[in-house]
C-alpha cells in the first residue's frame, strides 16, 4: 500500500476542486438517518484531514488514521491553525488499532482502492467490524471499474500553477484490475527555482459484487450501494461510488 510523500505537500492544492462540504453533508445525512447524530468517527486514510475538519464542524468527535507521515504533518499543521480537537494516528489501515469502539467508520477520497490483495481488504473490513459499536455504520467510497478503464486508462495528464506543477502517466491492467500512475511533481521553493520530485502510485478496482462478498464475510451487514454520497442507484458510467454496512453481530449493552 503507497503512502503519498512529496505530493503531500500540495495535495490541498490540487485538491481544491473535491467538494468536500457536498461529500461531508452527504455522510452526515447518512449517519443522521442511522440516529449517529454525534460522538466518536474513524476516519480511515484522512490524508490532510479535510473531512475530519467538516466532521469536527459539525459537532463529531473524530479520529484520523493515514500511513502517510507527511500527510499527517499537513493535518496537525492544519488542526492547529483552526484550533481543532481531531486525533490522528499514524497507522496502517490493514492493522489499525484503537483503544475502544467508534459509532461509525468513514474511508473517503478512494482510500480503499490503495488495498490491491483481496485478503487484505477483508482483514480492512474485520478491522471495522471489530472496532465499530453495535449497529455502528461503515460507510466508504471507491473509484469505479468504468473510471479505470475509460477515464483514466492509458491516459497521461498535467496541470500546471505558478507554486506546483504535475504530471500524471497512468496504466491501467484490466486482466489484473491494477492502476498504477506515476507522478511527476514541480514544486516551487526559491523565486526561480523548483524541485523536481517521482512518486509511483498503485490501486485496484473493485466491483459490487466483490465488496458485497468481501463485507459480509468479515461478518458486516451489506446494505448497498449508491452514486458518491446521494441516495441514487449507480450508473453505469459512474466514476464514484459510495458503499454503506452496518456491524453485525455485537450485542448493545
Amino acid at each position: 500500500m503507497e503512502a503519498y510523500t512529496s505530493f503531500a505537500q500540495v495535495y490541498d492544492i490540487f485538491m481544491d476542486n473535491v467538494p468536500y462540504q457536498e461529500w461531508a453533508d452527504g455522510i452526515i445525512k447518512q449517519l443522521k438517518k442511522y440516529k449517529i447524530e454525534d460522538g466518536l468517527i474513524l476516519d480511515l486514510g484522512c490524508g490532510t484531514g479535510r473531512l475530519c475538519e467538516e466532521l469536527t464542524s459539525q459537532g463529531y468527535d473524530m479520529i484520523g488514521i493515514d500511513n502517510a507521515e507527511e500527510m499527517l504533518l499537513v493535518a496537525m499543521e492544519n488542526r492547529t491553525e483552526h484550533q481543532l480537537d481531531i486525533l490522528y494516528l499514524l497507522q496502517d489501515m490493514r492493522e489499525f488499532e484503537l483503544y475502544g469502539t467508534v459509532r461509525a467508520v468513514i474511508s473517503i477520497c478512494d482510500s480503499i482502492n490503495y488495498i490491491l490483495e483481496s485478503e487484505e481488504l477483508l482483514r480492512v473490513f474485520q478491522l471495522v467490524n471489530n472496532y465499530l459499536d453495535p449497529g455502528g455504520i461503515f460507510l466508504f467510497d471507491l473509484n469505479t471499474i468504468y473510471k479505470y478503464e475509460t477515464l483514466l486508462a492509458d491516459h497521461s495528464f498535467s496541470e500546471n500553477r505558478e507554486e506546483c506543477s504535475f504530471i500524471w502517466e497512468n496504466e491501467y491492467d484490466q486482466e489484473k484490475k491494477l492502476n498504477a500512475y506515476e507522478l511527476t511533481l514541480f514544486v516551487k521553493e526559491e523565486e526561480e527555482l523548483y524541485r523536481k520530485y517521482e512518486e509511483t502510485h498503485f490501486q485496484r478496482a473493485y466491483s459490487v459484487e466483490e465488496i458485497k462478498g468481501l463485507l459480509e464475510e468479515a461478518g458486516m451487514e451489506y446494505l448497498g450501494v449508491f452514486e458518491a454520497f446521494t441516495e441514487e442507484k449507480p450508473k453505469t458510467d459512474s466514476e464514484r461510488v459510495f458503499f454503506l454496512a452496518r456491524e453485525k453481530g455485537k450485542r448493545r449493552a
